[in-house]
């Protein structure tokens, strides 16, 4: 099963956790990401998020159905969400249930990897002193 969201609302984590509960997966991996207060030295304001919508719900859908195949996993969650987002917001929840850890976090941190450099979501980062469009992973 799998849960693919894209939406300027607020995620809601515990909404994301309870839907990959099962009494079959005895291991849920969950990656929260959230604004940070500085980047480089530097104290960030706020973040932007833009998206090409269609592609990246394509391509998150992409994301998930290959972890499943690659581990065995019997749900993904992949939530993000676009607009401007404050200093402790989350942009990005990720929920991966599977009958033993290992499958879980391995398929996570797989799809948070694979979403930085392959899905259409653009991140601006809003300084003091300016702002700047930045690469989605490190």
């Amino acid at each position: 099963m799998v849960d693919i969201k894209l939406t300027e609302e607020p995620l809601d984590i515990p909404a994301c956790v309870a839907w990959v509960m099962s009494p079959e997966c005895g291991g849920i991996d969950v990656f929260i990401g959230t604004v940070r207060n500085a980047t480089k030295g530097r104290a960030v304001l706020r973040l932007e998020f833009e998206a090409y919508r269609q592609m990246a719900l394509k391509e998150m859908q992409k994301i998930a159905k290959q972890a499943m195949e690659k581990w065995p996993v019997q749900k993904v969650l992949l939530h993000h969400r676009t607009g401007t987002l404050q200093v402790g917001e989350v942009p990005v929840v990720i929920a991966v249930a599977a009958a033993h850890r290992a499958a879980a976090f391995d398929a996570c941190r797989y799809i948070i990897d694979t979403l930085k450099q392959t899905v259409p979501i653009w991140k601006k980062e809003f300084f003091e002193d300016g702002e700047v469009w930045v690469a989605a992973h490190p």
